[in-house]
Formats: structure tokens, sequence, C-alpha cells
């Protein structure tokens, strides 16, 4: 029974809560099985808080029988191992907090947690940065469609506990492309957010609008649910408010064919590998014959790396200089040149910088205004050997540092518009590729109807697969 439970989807679980036909206590057992057959293979979720999971579930079904059903109604999850989850551990990845421990709850976790998830463990994750999820405290997650192979990052082990089943629904964040590339490298969904939909955690900026909170799911449903229990107004992040739309939920159940839309394999620049050419043509072709309006083409983002890379040094430099010169060995290599970075640039780079990243927004919010959605891959290369930290070269294009082969989901991070990753195909030799789709700000569920309708049509797989 445990394991028809961790097959079923997040949608279809909640629903059996509801009807009383099964227990959020079961949930967390059937959690538990499952993870003690795949963590020893993939090393998802490092950090587990059973023993505290137990507590809660039993916590939610009393509640339920009480008549005080929640919205997730005790549903088991997995949080990043950069929240703070109380009485947990929070290492970050980093050697720096190896040891570190979680006094409360941050508003991202409380939130998720009061309306009604259930924490199993903390998934891993890239050490401060960049999109392999490997660190110096709890070593490398694995692909689960190739054991031999990374599963992208920083949201890796997230994505990797959907795709096998240890969890429902996994919670991430995004930066430069979290929540999109390890969804695509593992044949799952993320959303990256319009900033405040999603309370955040403590952040050394509170103004920031590059860094998100944000939804992992195995379909673009439970995605939707799972969203529907992050967003809300919080007075600790100044970027929320109270909003009244219906539940996204609602969106991702109405599929919507899009009268038109804008697809960019490259947009006009970047080098990406052919298999992921050949499955996005395949897929643009299904859309043309289903009547959509197709336009090949992308807003200008020449230069927008150029200012990804000066603002990501100001911001992980405003993050980190409180333990840069203590723990200044402790940072990676590629990380610690962002640091640099940060510290010693001039300030006309920040200032061209956000020159260029506001002309950028506005040429992109023209672009959409004319073509609704902007669809392109979410990876510019598939997946590589588990034991690099990036891609040498793409397509034959060398890579000049741990950000550039990632450049396609970075360059959208700036313009603060929401995208979510969904899988649009495989590879001859089986592994998952998938897209992003930008729309305007605010505009979730519109992507959660073109998402839905795009997973209908295609009808992958979605079924958690054993470790390969």
């Amino acid at each position: 029974m445990s394991n028809e439970l961790t097959k079923l989807s997040a949608l279809a679980v909640r629903d059996l809560l509801m009807a009383g036909e099964v227990s959020s206590v079961e949930l967390v057992e059937a959690a538990a099985a499952r993870l003690a057959i795949v963590e020893p293979q993939l090393n998802a979720v490092p950090t587990l808080c059973l023993d505290r999971a137990r507590d809660q579930a039993h916590a939610a079904d009393a509640a339920r029988r009480a008549g005080r059903a929640s919205l997730l109604g005790g549903l088991p999850i997995v949080v990043k191992d950069n929240n703070d989850v109380a009485g947990v551990r929070n290492t970050g990845g980093t050697s720096i907090f190896r040891d570190r421990i979680s006094a409360e709850s941050d508003r991202t976790v409380a939130l998720m947690e009061a309306n009604g998830a259930i924490t199993l463990g903390k998934s891993n994750l890239s050490e401060l940065g960049g999109a392999q999820t490997t660190n110096s405290v709890h070593g490398t997650t694995r692909n689960p469609y190739d054991r031999r192979l990374t599963c992208g990052g920083s949201s890796g082990g997230a994505a990797v506990a959907l795709a096998t089943g240890e969890a429902w629904l996994a919670h991430g964040n995004d930066y430069g492309g979290s929540l999109r590339i390890p969804a695509a490298f593992c044949n799952v969904t993320g959303l990256r957010p319009t900033p405040g939909r999603v309370p955040r955690k403590r952040l050394a900026d509170p103004f920031d609008t590059i860094a998100v909170e944000g939804p992992m799911a195995r379909d673009v449903a439970d995605l939707a649910l799972f969203f529907d229990a992050m967003t809300g107004y919080d007075p600790g992040d100044i970027l929320t408010a109270p909003t009244g739309e219906a539940p996204f939920l609602d969106a991702a159940q109405a599929p919507r064919k899009p009268g038109r839309i804008a697809i960019s394999a490259d947009l006009g620049l970047l080098p990406i590998e052919e298999p992921i050419r050949q499955v996005l043509s395949d897929f643009t072709a299904l859309l043309e014959k289903a009547g959509i309006a197709v336009s090949r083409s992308a807003p200008d983002v020449a230069g927008a790396m150029e200012a990804f890379r000066v603002l990501r040094g100001e911001g992980f430099y405003a993050t980190f200089e409180p333990v840069f010169d203590t723990h200044r060995a402790m940072f990676p290599a590629p990380v610690l040149a962002d640091l640099l970075r940060g510290r010693d640039q001039p300030g006309h780079a920040i200032v061209t910088a956000n020159r260029y990243r506001s002309e950028l927004y506005r040429r992109t919010v023209d672009f959409l205004d004319e073509h609704d959605f902007l669809i392109c891959p979410a990876t510019q290369a598939m997946p590589f050997a588990v034991e690099t930290l990036f891609p040498a070269a793409v397509d034959g294009r060398p890579m000049q540092d741990y950000v550039d082969w990632i450049s396609i989901t970075a360059i959208w991070s700036l313009t603060g518009l929401p995208a979510i990753a969904i899988p649009i195909g495989f590879s001859r030799e089986g592994l998952p590729i998938g897209i992003q789709i930008l729309s305007h700000a605010r505009r979730e569920a519109d992507l959660f109807r073109l998402a839905a309708w795009i997973e209908r049509e295609l009808a992958l797989p979605k079924v958690p697969i054993d470790p390969r």
C-alpha cells in the first residue's frame, strides 16, 4: 500500500486525506519507506526529520477529524536545505554552516506548514551557488534517469525527490534558474513566480527581486496546488500583497490553448545542444499543427549576462560579507570569484547593470504585449557527468564560468517575470528535456492554463521512477 501511495499525485493523495481514506501518518510512513530505498542510491534528501514529521502528521490528522482541515491537509513535502525549519539542521550546503540548527521556521516554511505541509527533511543543493547539486557537507545528488549524471541545481535534491516518489511536493528557490534547471533534468515541473507572490526567508536585501521562493511538483496541477499553499501576504516580506485571486489550482484544471506564442531555441545567441533543439523543434511543430500562431523570435538579450554577473556579485557579497574574512578559504573557487567581483567592482558597473536590467525588462514586456508567451529551453545542455561542476563547452562553445551554461534561465531572472518549467520530451538516450514559459508579471494563472494544455497534449509519463 505504501508503495502505491508514493506513486499517486499530490492532488490525488490530498483528496484521499480529505475523504478520510488515508491519514497523514500513513503518508509519512510511506514516504519514509521510499526514502530508505532511494536515498542510498541518489542522496536527494540527506537531512531527515521524520520524528518531527510524525508529530506534525498526528496533529494534522486530529485537526482534520475535528473539522479544521488545511489546504494540503497533512501532505508530506521536502524543504530545500537553505531555508529554516524549526529544530532542523540548515547547512545551506556549505561547511561554514555545517552545524547550524534553526531555532524557528522562516516565513516561507511557516506558511507552507500552516497550510498543511508536513516536512520530511531537507533536500540537497549546490554549494552557495551554481547549478550542480554537490557540496562539501552532504556530497553529490545523482540524476535518477542516469546515476552517472547530474540532476542540475541548485534545487536538485527537490527535483530528484519528486522524480523518485520520495515526496509528493518539493519546495525550492531560484536565483539564476534553480527551480527550472533541475525540473528539466528530472522530468518534473517548477515555477519561478513573480517576486512578492511567495513570502521569502530573511534576506540580506529584502528589496531584491532576483531571489524568489517557489514550488516544484511532478505535474502542473500538483504545482498549482502547492503554489496556492505558498502564496500570501506577509508583513515580513515587503514585496508581498493581499490578493483576491481564484485558486491557481482552478487555472491548472482548466487547460487553455493559446492563440499566439513566441518560441526561440537560443535567444539568437546562445549555444544549445542538439537533442534540446530537436525536441523543441518537434514540440513547435505540434503547436503549429494545433493552429497556434508561432513566432520564432525573442527580445534582444545581448549583454544580459554581463549585467547578471555584476548584480550577482553585488548580491552575493552583501549576503556573505559578514563571514567573508573569517571563512574565505571555505568558499568554492567559483563563488569566491563572484564575491570578489561584488567587493571590488566599480560603482559605474552597478549603475550600468541596473540600467541594462531596466531596459531588458521594458523590451521583454513590449515583446510579451505582442506575443503573450515566450517559450525557450530550460537548459542549454543535457545532463553531464556528476563529477563535473559545469560543462567545459556547450555545443562546441567554451564556457567561461559556472554560470555561463545557465544563461538561458539567468537572463530571465533579471526581468522578475514569472516562468514555469515543464517537460516536453526525452533524448534518444532517455534523458528528460524541458522548456520554460515566460509571461507578464502576476500572470501565473495564464502560465498554469497553458502548461496544463501542453501537458495534456504531450501526455508524457509522470509516475515516479526507480533510480537507473
